[in-house]
């Protein structure tokens, strides 16, 4: 199944050039920055599922799609709606406990095992799905990291892991949780933009 080229090929260069941020702090390490990043680890751990409201843009082998996208995140699922530029909805990702799919505006679904394979075959480029959902917390999946930086408020400002070379330029408050706005990430075929317009989070409840 092949979607439409010409509408994940729209308005990309106007993404990519879009949202200027506040230059990023300096990156730096030290026992006290340690420490305020260890505290924002645990600050964000009590966050239970989310809802993230953006714009993403992607380039990979020489094709690329822009839009934005609509995602519900909890620790089981995962619902990811992206729409092309002119607000059309493209492709809608279910992530289960039992396997992924894919539906196009037509109604074609497609079913794969994990999100990566499903996305090369459907959109043309892989989506991380597996590590995305911490790495746009602003923090690392559990297991390897090849390379860790944080700024002198604890956020990170670079992350290297599975493959995948992820940058941080601009946080937020949300509610009281710093929260990464705009978002990079590069393998060595894709590279991903993600810009947050909004988030929103469920908290876990106290255990009494």
């Amino acid at each position: 199944m092949n979607l439409s080229r010409t509408a994940l090929m729209l308005g990309l260069v106007a993404l990519l050039q879009a949202c200027a941020s506040a230059p990023p702090s300096k990156p730096i390490k030290n026992e006290v920055s340690q420490d305020l990043y260890l505290q924002h680890l645990k600050n964000l751990a009590v966050i239970d599922q989310f809802t993230l409201k953006g714009r993403i843009g992607v380039q990979s082998n020489g094709e690329g799609f822009s839009g934005s996208l609509n995602w519900q995140h909890d620790n089981l699922n995962d619902d990811i709606s992206l729409y092309s530029p002119f607000g059309g909805q493209v492709a809608s990702i279910k992530k289960t406990s039992g396997k992924v799919t894919l539906e196009d505006a037509k109604g074609n679904i497609v079913s794969a095992p994990d999100a990566e394979t499903l996305t090369q075959i459907t959109l043309g480029w892989k989506l991380p799905l597996a590590g995305l959902a911490d790495w746009s917390l602003g923090r690392p999946v559990k297991g390897d990291v090849q390379s860790i930086i944080w700024n002198e408020f604890g956020y990170l400002t670079s992350l290297k892991q599975d493959e995948w070379h992820i940058e941080y330029q601009d946080y937020s408050n949300n509610n009281g949780l710093f929260l990464p706005n705009k978002i990079l990430l590069k393998s060595k075929q894709v590279n991903l933009k993600l810009l947050v317009e909004q988030w929103d989070f469920v908290k876990k409840e106290l255990k009494k």
